[in-house]
């Protein structure tokens, strides 16, 4: 559960937004290892900060791979799945980060197995999540203690419609 201090505050603004990703990869292939995996992570934690957005948690199997993401109010979830997708599909065909060996490592291995080097499908899952549950909240929001007008109060201009 969130506490007081994970809220994101901005001058506006106070928000928790996280969002569950699920990406698979094209044709449901398995063709990610250890070493793939976590250079995905060191890829997608770079795009998130780009977004300063905080990747939260990061974990994967051959064929797939799922993200929780805490993301400001002002990104659209569309653009940050476009980004996270290209640039881990673009850097992983690459392959390795600075400081390491280059050459393509993974390249050859993506090719094999995949059409056309093609690592994501384009389809994705995607999932708000945190917070209290839906059936909490409606239910907090029908318990809302709604002011009631008596007939002194009523003034015409608090009835008529807006021009």
């Amino acid at each position: 559960m969130e506490g007081k201090n994970d809220y994101r505050r901005g001058r506006h603004v106070v928000s928790a937004m996280h969002v569950h990703l699920v990406f698979v990869t094209k044709y449901r292939r398995g063709v990610f290892n250890d070493e793939m995996l976590t250079r995905c992570e060191e890829i997608m934690r770079k795009v998130c900060e780009d977004f300063e957005a905080e990747l939260k948690e990061f974990n994967g199997e051959r064929d797939h791979v799922r993200l929780l993401i805490n993301y400001p109010p002002n990104i659209a979830v569309s653009k940050l799945v476009n980004s996270l997708k290209g640039v881990s599909a673009r850097r992983i065909r690459l392959g390795a980060p600075p400081g390491r060996r280059l050459g393509g490592e993974f390249t050859g291995h993506i090719n094999r197995a995949l059409m056309h080097g093609h690592l994501w499908s384009p389809s994705y899952f995607s999932a708000s999540c945190g917070g209290a549950p839906l059936a909490i909240v409606r239910q907090y929001i029908e318990q809302q203690k709604r002011p009631i007008q008596s007939a002194d109060q009523s003034s015409p201009e608090m009835h008529s419609s807006p021009p």
